[in-house]
Order: C-alpha cells, then sequence, then structure tokens
C-alpha cells in the first residue's frame, strides 16, 4: 500500500544539517521497508565521517547563541514544537506503523507519548534552579548554577522512533544544549519528521542537527562524535555491548554518558495477588510494541498456589490476540522489526523446548496470506522455564512469556536479581508488608508495584547494573543535560 499522509512534506528523505535538508556527502543512500511486506518504500542518506563532522560543526557553531537565550525562549520553541507534534499526530502514527510494524492505534499513541517529554521538558526549562549555601565564613556568598553541558549526540533505537527522540533531544534543548543525532537504520523517516516540524516551529540554525545511515556505516558516524572533543555528552538507547563500547570509547575525552540499556525484567506473580489484575497487566506490559520494549517483561515467575490459574487465564487472553499488519484496523500484534528479531525468537523458543519447556499457546513463525512478510511471529506462552534456557538469560525482545513456577519470596527474589542486568522489575501482591520488601529487595532502576505501565514523562526512567546510567523524563532527566557550576565570592564584609 502507499504511504499517504495529510501533510506530504512530513516524508523526509534527506539529512537535517545546519538547517539544510541535503544528501549524505558520498551520495549514497539507504532504503526503508517495511516489516509487514518487506518491500522497500522509502530511501534516506547512508552518511558516513564528513556528514558527521559537519553536524558537529555546525552544532558546536550554534550553541553560544542557543546557551545564551532564555529559559523562557528556548520553552516556547519547545511549546510550539509539542503543537505541530500534536498537531500531525495521526500522520506520525501512520510514518511510526509503516516503518516499525506496530499497529495503527499504538504508532498514534506513541506520538502522543512523544510529545509529553516535549511539552514536560518546555516546562521544565524554566525551573533549573540552583542554591544559595550557607556561608562557611562571613564575608562570602556561596552558589550554585546549573550550565548546559554542550555538544550532545543522540542515538536512538527502533522500537519507539518518535519517543526516543523527544526523550532525549527535548531535554537536551531546554537545557541549553545543540544536538547532532542517529536515528536507528531500521527507523529513520519518524525522527527526520520530528526535524521538521523542530524547523517549522522556529528552531534557530545548527541547534539541532540528524544524519541517517545504515548499520554498516554507523560507526563511521558515531566514531567521529566519539572522538570529537567538542562532543559534551552522549545519550544512548540500545543494547548494553554498544553500551559499554560507547563507554569506553568516550573515555578519551571524558564525555557525560546517558545509558539506557538491555533489560532482563522479571515479573512476579504472589499467590495472595489479584490474579486478574496481574494477568491484565502482563498483557500490557509484554504485548505493547509485540514485545519489543527494553522494559518488556522477560521472565515470569507465578506462585505455586496460583500458577495453573493464572496459565489458563494468560493462555486464553495470549491465544485470542489478532496479528497482522498495522493496516489491519484489528491488529493487535504487528510484525516483529525484521527477520533477524524472529530468528532470536524462533532460537529462544526451540532452546526452551529442547531444555523441558512446554509450549502452551503459540511457539511459531506465523505464514499465509495474511501474512505478506516471514515478519511475523505467534504470540507464545512457555510453561516450565528455568534459568538455564537462553530465554531467561537473554532478553528475547518479542512476544514470548516464559513462566516459572516458584515457592517462597526468598527464592523468587533470588532468582529475579540473578542477571547482570536491572532495568525493570514487577510484581503483584496485595500483602502491604510483602510490597515494601519487594519493592528494597529487587535490583533494578524502575519497579512496577501491582502496575504493568510504567512509563511517564513526569517519572525518572533508566536502570542498574548492565542495564546503564543516568536517567530519562522527569527533572532528573533534565539534569542529565547539565553540569553544576559552584561560585564562591569574597570580600562582602
Amino acid at each position: 500500500m502507499p504511504l499517504t499522509l495529510s501533510q506530504t512534506d512530513l516524508l523526509r528523505q534527506q539529512n537535517f544539517i545546519n538547517h539544510q535538508w541535503q544528501e549524505a556527502q558520498s551520495g549514497a543512500w539507504l532504503p526503508v521497508s517495511d516489516p509487514a511486506t518487506g518491500l522497500d518504500f522509502a530511501h534516506v542518506p547512508d552518511s558516513g565521517a564528513a556528514d558527521a563532522l559537519a553536524a558537529v560543526d555546525a552544532a558546536h557553531a550554534a550553541f553560544p547563541a542557543w546557551r545564551a537565550r532564555s529559559a523562557r525562549e528556548r520553552a516556547q520553541f519547545l511549546k510550539r514544537w509539542h503543537a505541530l507534534i500534536m498537531a500531525n499526530q495521526q500522520d506520525l502514527g501512520r510514518l511510526i506503523s509503516r516503518e516499525q510494524g506496530k499497529p495503527l492505534a499504538e504508532g498514534v499513541g506513541e506520538v502522543a507519548y512523544a510529545a509529553s517529554y516535549v511539552e514536560w521538558f518546555a516546562e521544565e526549562a524554566t525551573r533549573t534552579y540552583g542554591d544559595m549555601i550557607p556561608e562557611p565564613a562571613r564575608g562570602r556568598k556561596l552558589m550554585v548554577v546549573k550550565e548546559p553541558v554542550g555538544v550532545v549526540a543522540a542515538i536512538t533505537p527502533w522500537n519507539f522512533p518518535a519517543a526516543m527522540i523527544a526523550r532525549k533531544i527535548a531535554p537536551a534543548l531546554a537545557a541549553g544544549c545543540t544536538v547532532v543525532a542517529k536515528p536507528a537504520e531500521d527507523t529513520p523517516l519518524t525522527s527526520l519528521a520530528l526535524v521538521l516540524l523542530a524547523q517549522q516551529a522556529g528552531l534557530p540554525p545548527g541547534v539541532l542537527n540528524m544524519v541517517t545511515a545504515s548499520r554498516e556505516k554507523t560507526p563511521e558516524v558515531v566514531d567521529v562524535w566519539l572522538a570529537d572533543a567538542r562532543v559534551r555528552k552522549i545519550t544512548f538507547t540500545g543494547s548494553t555491548p554498544v553500551g559499554k563500547h560507547l563507554a569506553r570509547e568516550s573515555a578519551g575525552t571524558l564525555k557525560k554518558l546517558s545509558l539506557e540499556l538491555g533489560g532482563n525484567a522479571p515479573f512476579i506473580v504472589f499467590d495472595d495477588a489479584d490474579i486478574d489484575a496481574a494477568v491484565n497487566g502482563l498483557m500490557a506490559a509484554k504485548f505493547r510494541n509485540g514485545g519489543q520494549t527494553c522494559v518488556c517483561p522477560n521472565r515470569v515467575f507465578v506462585q505455586g498456589a496460583v500458577h495453573d490459574a493464572f496459565v489458563e487465564k494468560l493462555r486464553a487472553r495470549v491465544g485470542a490476540l489478532k496479528v497482522g499488519p498495522a493496516s489491519a484496523p484489528d491488529s493487535q500484534i504487528g510484525p516483529m522489526i525484521n527477520a533477524r528479531a524472529v530468528e532470536k525468537i524462533e532460537r529462544h523458543v526451540a532452546d526452551a523446548v529442547a531444555k523441558g519447556a512446554r509450549i502452551a499457546v503459540g511457539g511459531k513463525r506465523l505464514e499465509g496470506a495474511a501474512y505478506a512478510s516471514p515478519n511475523y511471529y505467534a504470540p507464545t506462552v512457555l510453561t516450565g522455564a528455568h534459568s538455564g534456557m537462553a530465554c531467561s538469560l537473554e532478553e528475547t525482545f518479542g512476544p514470548v512469556v516464559p513462566v516459572t513456577r516458584f515457592g517462597s519470596e526468598a527464592e523468587v527474589i533470588a532468582a529475579a536479581n540473578d542477571t547482570p542486568f536491572g532495568l525493570a522489575a514487577y510484581f503483584y501482591s496485595s500483602n502491604i508488608a510483602r510490597v515494601w520488601r519487594m519493592a528494597d529487595a529487587l535490583e533494578s532502576g524502575i519497579v512496577g508495584i501491582n502496575e504493568g505501565a510504567l512509563a511517564a514523562e513526569v517519572a525518572p526512567f533508566g536502570g542498574i547494573k548492565e542495564s546503564g546510567y543516568g536517567r530519562e523524563g522527569s527533572r532528573y532527566g533534565l539534569d542529565d543535560y547539565m553540569h553544576t557550576k559552584y561560585l564562591c565570592q569574597g570580600q562582602l564584609a
């Protein structure tokens, strides 16, 4: 199907550097395909080092003037950008669904979620307060002020192409930073459309720059930013191995880092939980975006007394999910992003079955006339999962729920924390004493307590251990784009 947009100019297929839309200096192009069909429908520049350097040149030149603008002026720009995003919500949702594959309702919902970050940081821009410190001796004044870090390089993933860009760029601009950005190679079009709206909102030249690149060319682009001392911060969402590489390679210039990396979220259901609420929470947390989110429950632990009842309710709900392309109005689960994603899911399911797990529902790639590409996988529930399976050790990133039966609270705490990751965790219980014990014991940056929907622009988002550091969203997210400066004035007595 052709991509139909009310505002046709939202389909941008060039880099945006120093306020100009331009091709890669090499002239190379990268195709953009629809996961639902596997067919190419657009192309963007396959940028290299020269384009990355030009973006830094523009951002560095623009920084002094953008930093000098008042917080209120920067906030007014962000408010205009927010209004334009919401005015184009349906078109942006169509772009997301076409290049990423999620159902249209989810795509449109993601636009509103992305816009919420722009609005939040527009409001927070005027609240970057400092402090007055009681002086230790007469005749001195001690003050703390906040300043923007400088040029920020933002590298975003494919699973939320609008939300991840907004969650990084909005606080950077609010703080007074300028930005160079690279969206994921699978989903560049939504990000470019958001940049167009920023341009229309009146963003000055050089303040925001975006280059696109293939998987093969991405290291060439990012290495320029890592080596350039003018880039003072890297913000990245993606895999832990890539995050570790960025941390190592940025050490030479001691850049500030925000790394939101891999997860292996536990979802724990105690025998005193509201089972229907727990099933609802798991469905919301696990199957949003087809299980392709970093905070999706990856390991589900259910206490013995309620295990069978929980699994039966879950099996019925999962088996009823409608899988199909975004163009089908009743689709609840779209295709996976590409063939590599489906191959990983198949490998995890096959490994689990070989090691004793049983398939309660699903467990196969979907084929036939209704599925125009090989990227569809049936929503799946596995029972009898254990810690030796690949699906317990690695992030599956797909619509697969491995369920493990457990006995005691101490047992499940040990199992939940037995991972190098610590991004999100969930548990359901009606015992208030247990709620506080679990909240304290779980090694995770985010904990859902009787709740499956965690993310909000007002709350800090980020992990611990090998899930990274730094926070996005909330007032803490703005702090990650600022330095703290201490001023001491003497000779006042």
